[in-house]
């Protein structure tokens, strides 16, 4: 397994920031302009267990997965969400978006990616994963919710 984390600081309230993640397909694809379909498949009262198919589009190829929430934390100062799902039978996969409120303006912001091969022969592709689409995703999170913040 591999397993990556960057954090950062982002000048926007915590809402803010957590409605990228925990809202619409619209305000996810700010974000993750890849994912091109999320919708209900299972939904829990308390958010952990619920189900969500995704489609999810590289170049012109569009696969289509489950993804579970593992973990949901909704409170006024701490925002965590926790997902997991098998990609194309091959990698098992989760990501951990935690939100912590620093004050009104501002929270820390953190996530982590794992990254399991099933298959033998995938375990080659995971020699060549780095940091980089972790740290920069967590820049594309903080730009949008910046930028929105100061709209």
């Amino acid at each position: 397994m591999k397993k990556w984390s960057s954090e950062t600081e982002i000048e926007a309230p915590i809402e803010q920031v957590w409605k990228l993640f925990n809202s619409s397909l619209e305000e996810m694809q700010k974000i993750m302009p890849q994912v091109i379909g999320h919708e209900p498949v299972k939904v829990t009262p308390e958010g952990t267990g619920s189900i969500f198919r995704q489609k999810y589009k590289e170049g012109k190829r569009v696969e289509e997965y489950d993804v579970e929430t593992l973990e949901y934390l909704n409170t006024p100062d701490t925002k965590k969400l926790k997902i997991g799902f098998v990609l194309a039978n091959m990698f098992e996969i989760t990501a951990l978006y935690e939100l912590a409120k620093v004050n009104e303006s501002k929270i820390s912001f953190s996530y982590t990616a794992t990254n399991t091969a099933l298959k033998w022969y995938a375990k080659i592709f995971l020699l060549f994963a780095n940091k980089k689409t972790v740290g920069s995703f967590v820049e594309k999170v903080k730009q949008t919710a910046e930028a929105e913040h100061k709209r």
